[in-house]
């Protein structure tokens, strides 16, 4: 089986860069993570490839070239080839622009399914996934929370949809294009000390502009299709807090704040 990985890193949310001029993250200038909900795709592939180790993966991501060390760790992992879309001309993609670049790879790789996460923590517009599935034709499903390994073939998967109030169990033809949540169960292992230096550089291909051929226009700022008009800090604010004890001086307590804020 062929299992293709699109994964997204994602600025550390406690320090990262921002340009206001352009209401972009400046992601080369900013230490980049594996997204949560990519991490369990990552992790689901790797335990298919543990139960059959004939399984083939490759990742796909598009981003500064400043995440080859952690694309190198997940290669470390046993995932087969990493291909890393990477070019200056494509700094500020949307949405629109980012399926379109990562559609035109996959597109030339041989594939049974396609996983990704649902949500990116720096966005969370659940957009790319299903504007690649559109883009490659595909079905897809997100909100994944389990897919049953033992079913799991290429022709075909059984997954369970997590709901606003309940899960759903569907079973999709695949090639399709499958969306896990971070609540999923999958994870990703530490890199074994043995492997901690391994050399995966023959194994991590990095493509540019120049090999993909799109018009400057097309892509980037310029091709973007979504602007960002402004942008503010978000205000936390800082609660009191008091502890009061389940007894009948307690209990008054609590009667007191919800009768004197209007709740009862």
């Amino acid at each position: 089986m062929r299992i293709v990985c699109v994964v997204k890193f994602v600025p550390d949310v406690d320090n990262f860069t921002y340009n206001y001029e352009t209401h972009t993250i400046e992601r080369e200038h900013s230490p980049m993570l594996i997204n949560p909900d990519d991490a369990r795709a990552l992790g689901f592939a790797l335990t298919m490839k543990k139960r059959e180790p004939q399984t083939c993966i490759e990742v796909v991501t598009m981003a500064p070239r400043s995440v080859i060390p952690q694309l190198e760790d997940i290669l470390r992992l046993g995932f087969d080839s990493a291909t890393l879309i990477s070019d200056q001309l494509f700094a500020g993609s949307d949405t629109y622009v980012t399926s379109k670049l990562l559609s035109s790879v996959i597109r030339k790789i041989p594939y049974d399914c396609i996983l990704s996460g649902t949500h990116a923590i720096d966005g969370d517009t659940s957009h790319v996934p299903s504007q690649i599935a559109q883009s490659l034709d595909l079905d897809h499903l997100n909100f994944i929370h389990h897919i049953e390994e033992e079913r799991f073939t290429c022709s075909s998967a059984v997954v369970e949809v997590e709901g606003e109030s309940s899960y759903t169990t569907f079973e999709i033809a695949l090639p399709a294009l499958l969306s896990l949540t971070r609540e999923s169960a999958y994870r990703l292992p530490y890199v074994r000390y043995k492997n901690l230096n391994l050399d995966v550089s023959e194994r991590l291909h990095i493509l540019t502009n120049e090999q993909l051929g799109f018009d400057p226009a097309e892509v980037g700022l310029s091709g973007s299709r979504t602007q960002v008009v402004s942008t503010h800090t978000k205000e936390h604010m800082t609660r009191r807090k008091k502890v009061v004890k389940s007894d009948d001086e307690g209990i008054e307590v609590i009667y007191t704040f919800l009768k004197s804020n209007g709740f009862i």
